[in-house]
């Protein structure tokens, strides 16, 4: 942790520096915003931080013999550097969503612009309700429109699907907002899903450079009011999940090559990849004879009226619910238990009786007449 100030290299955790007595201070140097020493990005806008040193003012009360005494408002402190460190390039895939407000010049020009202020307000704070809530980031505000990216700074395993249901989200959400005219609003929206360079552009140190940016405003040019368009690169990553139409092949300005494109019509039931999977038939399960073994005879001592509860853990990817499956399906061609199955979604960490509730939702037999 090395000191702006005097270039100390300070150990780890500490809040001054050892050497001249500067404060150690988590500064974002987009916001000025004073992050916990942990924090790696900034939580009010997101920035990369980097450790900077804060002058605080030093208390004596004696003066040096042979130093000049400072006179207030004639000579004043030296200000902080604000030369702001570069933010490394990094090489990933984003999806990208662009999303613009349908007919926003007639709505401003038929609106007091304090209605059209409130009106454009509760857009915005639905949206991005929303898109915080499938872990998306807010990129701009361009006008009426917004550009959001899934993947970075912040990348999941799903980031394709988070946006599909995002913009399917905000879709319905814009439809109940107050237009002050009886009328209700509608977005275009458009996906997709590519290679980009993230890092710092210019004044933007959380932006993009690449063809993703520009595919998606023009698949949002392409949908009609109301609609959600997305690539078939996107399309693909979320496969399993949606129903889509195929709007064919579309040359898109600036674009070399035609790009097939889809319109999103409504999310399925499929909570989980391999529920898609098995409608298309799973592979046969290879590896894991031991762990399944030792699954089947905890069953059998359950149908011996045994309870058993097992914790099965593990790094991602390695087959945990595919381990699941094959109990499950082995369980049902044994016997006539009744399988009860309680998931818990990434899209609902708020929620602590979520998994409760989807059951219930999933199962109208619970469900008040």
């Amino acid at each position: 942790m090395q000191c702006a100030n005097c270039g100390f290299a300070n150990q780890a955790g500490m809040k001054f520096c050892t050497e001249c007595g500067t404060r150690l201070a988590n500064l974002c140097a987009r916001c000025n915003f004073e992050n916990p020493l942990p924090a790696k990005f900034c939580g009010e806008c997101g920035q990369a931080l980097t450790l900077q040193a804060v002058a605080s003012p030093q208390v004596t009360d004696q003066v040096a013999p042979d130093r000049d005494v400072s006179i207030p408002g004639e000579v004043g402190l030296q200000p902080a550097s604000t030369e702001r460190r570069s933010v490394a390039a990094d090489r990933r895939q984003v999806t990208v969503m662009f999303c613009d407000l349908v007919g926003s010049t007639l709505l401003s020009e038929r609106l007091d612009p304090e209605e059209w202020r409130e009106v454009l307000g509760a857009y915005q704070a639905a949206c991005r309700q929303i898109i915080e809530r499938f872990d998306g980031h807010i990129a701009k505000y361009l006008g009426d429109g917004l550009l959001v990216f899934f993947g970075y700074p912040i990348a999941h395993e799903d980031d394709a699907p988070r946006s599909l249901h995002t913009g399917l989200g905000i879709l319905q959400a814009v439809q109940q907002l107050d237009t002050r005219l009886g009328q209700p609003l509608q977005v275009r929206i458009g996906v997709h899903t590519g290679l980009v360079v993230a890092g710092e552009v210019g004044n933007d140190a959380l932006d993009i450079v690449g063809t993703t940016p520009h595919i998606a405003a023009r698949l949002q040019a392409l949908a009609q009011p109301g609609s959600l368009v997305a690539s078939a690169d996107t399309c693909q990553l979320a496969s399993g999940f949606f129903t889509t139409v195929s709007l064919g092949p579309r040359t898109l300005r600036g674009v070399s090559e035609p790009i097939s494109v889809y319109r999103i019509v409504e999310k399925r039931e499929a909570r989980h990849p391999l529920d898609s999977a098995a409608r298309t038939g799973l592979t046969p399960l290879t590896g894991r004879e031991q762990e399944a073994g030792l699954l089947l005879e905890r069953w059998e001592q359950v149908q011996e009226r045994s309870g058993q509860v097992i914790l099965l853990s593990g790094e991602a990817g390695i087959g945990k619910s595919r381990l699941i499956q094959a109990l499950t399906e082995r369980a049902a061609q044994t016997s006539t238990a009744t399988l009860i199955e309680y998931r818990c979604s990434p899209y609902y960490q708020s929620s602590a009786l979520y998994p409760l509730i989807d059951f219930l939702l999933a199962h109208p037999e619970f469900q008040a007449g």
